[in-house]
């Protein structure tokens, strides 16, 4: 298998270990804004590390590039956080879903490269399992609806840029000098979260501390191996939808070891997860159709 096709897929499923190491310490009182902080600092850190792999001289003259990307980066975390924090996430994630979608429409823009009617049908099929995966069993009227749409769907363009900006300029700059440059943009942008802390970091309660930093490492591990290749390989619409199997991989996580993790939502009973076994499927079809398309 490519490394362009396994390398998304291995993203996707070490982003469902940390998404469940930060739901735990979630519970145990971190908070959204300190855990992007972290977050943030600790993938600076580690993508620094790609330095060491070379690269090109630094052109000063283009540096607003990488900054450029940062920006995207930085803008696009706070848009769905912001939609995680006024609305529902059975609402929220859906709608970053559409990333898949913008990754496909924004692509001949700025790659030149058109995307195949498989591609296409890949992209919808995965969009359709994400809302599928995150619908609940309720009948109320979702809070913060209108909110959530617009900060989620903001979100979702800046992160498809991001993706389409790193495929584009990556070659120029090499990933060993694009993307630490870009991750240190967006740790020095990070400070500014600070306003929104909730208490101090200092205020963390020391069980929550290895739940977080693991998932903060390992969220930077999946980082790197996702957004190098879309530096070295490119293809950022079929790299997107083998990235959106976190989806259907949290579901068979969370069935086979979310007690590991102290997480309930296997629980969540028969109907709720009929329509997650139809998402999964859905999402199981997009990367049938990009594996054959590849």
């Amino acid at each position: 298998m490519p490394a362009a096709t396994l390398f998304p897929l291995i993203s996707a499923f070490v982003y469902t270990i940390a998404a469940l190491l930060f739901k735990r310490s979630s519970d145990l009182g971190a908070g959204i804004w300190r855990t992007t902080f972290v977050a943030n600092m600790i993938g600076a850190l580690l993508f620094s590390l790609l330095w060491l792999e070379g690269g090109p001289d630094l052109d000063v003259a283009k540096f607003w590039q990488p900054a450029l990307i940062a920006l995207c980066l930085f803008l696009g975390q706070l848009s769905q956080f912001f939609a995680l924090e006024r609305g529902d996430v059975t609402v929220a994630v859906p709608v970053f879903g559409l990333k898949v979608v913008i990754v496909a429409f924004l692509s001949p823009m700025f790659t030149g490269q058109p995307v195949s009617s498989s591609l296409w049908w890949g992209a919808l099929l995965s969009t359709g399992g994400i809302v599928l995966l995150n619908r609940q069993d309720v009948d109320k009227r979702p809070r913060g609806l209108a909110v959530t749409i617009i900060s989620g769907s903001a979100g979702a363009v800046c992160f498809a840029i991001f993706d389409l900006l790193v495929q584009r300029w990556g070659p120029h700059w090499g990933p060993g000098r694009l993307l630490p440059a870009i991750f240190w943009v967006n740790a020095i942008l990070s400070i500014g979260l600070v306003l929104k802390f909730s208490a101090p970091l200092h205020r963390i309660g020391r069980q929550a501390w290895p739940w977080l930093t693991g998932g903060c490492v390992l969220l930077a591990a999946q980082s790197i191996l996702f957004v190098r290749t879309l530096a070295l390989h490119g293809n950022a619409t079929s790299a997107n939808i083998l990235y959106a199997s976190r989806g259907l991989m949290s579901v068979i996580l969370v069935w086979v070891a979310g007690h590991w993790f102290m997480n309930r939502e296997r629980h969540l009973g028969a109907r709720v997860m009929a329509w997650r076994f139809c998402g999964a499927s859905l999402m199981l079809a997009a990367i049938v159709l990009v594996l054959t398309n590849s």
